[in-house]
């Protein structure tokens, strides 16, 4: 019989990313041994859909549940993006607090898929009180980690003094300010984790090479297949973080941002995966569903203004790009590509 104890983990999302979702619960169903995932329903499709799933090891959290008056009072001064990165640190805080048997707590992006076990995570992360991850930029764009040093992808609390008061302290800070700016220091709920290795003690930043490999970082490692297991260099993928990752309706996918490719080549194995697990719970849901199509962009959107335009850009020479972001303002940068339909929720040019 395992000693691993049941991981608990909490993720939040809506409806348009529920097929992600679902795709990370599956995910861990098979590679993360014995878990709880306690799921955050943005909205009442996500909450009506999961439950008739059925799932034994999933706790569906309503937000109308969830929310107190400190969330409520500053709710309608945030996008539905922001929004949700307020709500990010008192999601664990809110596990905590209503399941008094829980000692650890690991936040997960919805966006996550696993390719192999977290028990190295855990194991890495010993005794300590908050496990954070970097996002690792490749030296391209090593520029964007003025938006945030490290990535809320993957977030482990312990309960005990040191994890708990990290926790306050983050929701305190998202429900004062998190908005998609950069602005005195601050990058929504992202940037706050900058401080958490001097300000907080047992703070542990990880070291395995596999876990949070993501679109910014992938170009940098030796991916191959090695005794039929993806490897990083020489350390096993964990998990893959899809940021920007975009499913179409007519069954096709835009798996990655032109920025992330001018220099790379798609990493095959590792997207491949991804896309079958997303077909197969679409696949799902529409039996329960048969109409479902939320998160599915039109056909029609898969070239816009914006994709050209973020292509020009990527495909210019580099001291271009250079004089762009010297000359032009970041606020005059982020306008236009909120104008252009292409804001990205972690960063910009």
């Amino acid at each position: 019989m395992s000693d691993t104890p049941i991981r608990h983990y909490c993720t939040l999302f809506d409806r348009n990313y529920l097929l992600k979702g679902l795709a990370l619960y599956r995910s861990l169903g098979q590679h993360g041994g014995s878990f709880v995932l306690h799921i955050l329903c943005m909205d009442d499709v996500v909450y009506e859909l999961f439950g008739r799933m059925r799932f034994d090891n999933v706790r569906l959290i309503r937000r109308v549940d969830f929310e107190d008056p400190e969330l409520l009072g500053v709710k309608p001064t945030r996008t539905v993006a922001e929004y949700c990165w307020t709500c990010t640190p008192s999601l664990p805080l809110y596990v905590l607090d209503h399941n008094p048997e829980i000692d650890l707590i690991t936040y997960l992006d919805a966006d996550l898929y696993f390719f192999s076990s977290p028990e190295p995570i855990f194991d890495e992360f010993d005794d300590a009180s908050i496990l954070i991850v970097e996002h690792h930029f490749a030296p391209r764009f090593k520029q964007y980690e003025v938006n945030g040093k490290y990535n809320v992808e993957w977030l482990t609390f312990r309960r005990d003094a040191k994890g708990l008061a990290a926790l306050r302290w983050w929701r305190d800070k998202c429900i004062e300010w998190c908005f998609y700016r950069l602005e005195q220091d601050r990058m929504g709920d992202q940037k706050y984790l900058d401080t958490w290795p001097t300000r907080f003690t047992g703070v542990h930043v990880l070291q395995h090479v596999g876990a949070g490999v993501a679109p910014w970082s992938f170009s940098q490692y030796r991916i191959a297949i090695r005794g039929g297991i993806l490897n990083i260099d020489e350390a096993p993928l964990i998990f893959y973080h899809f940021h920007s990752f975009r499913c179409l309706a007519d069954g096709r996918f835009i798996p990655i941002a032109d920025m992330y490719l001018q220099d790379a080549v798609l990493p095959d194995m590792i997207y491949r995966p991804y896309q079958f697990a997303i077909d197969e719970a679409l696949s799902f849901v529409r039996q329960l569903e048969p109409d479902f199509a939320y998160g599915l962009e039109p056909a029609v959107n898969i070239a816009t203004p914006g994709d050209a335009a973020m292509k020009a850009y990527w495909h210019v020479p580099e001291w271009c790009r250079t004089a762009i972001r010297t000359l032009v303002p970041r606020s005059i940068r982020a306008r236009l590509l909120r104008a252009f339909g292409r804001q990205d929720h972690r960063g910009s040019i």
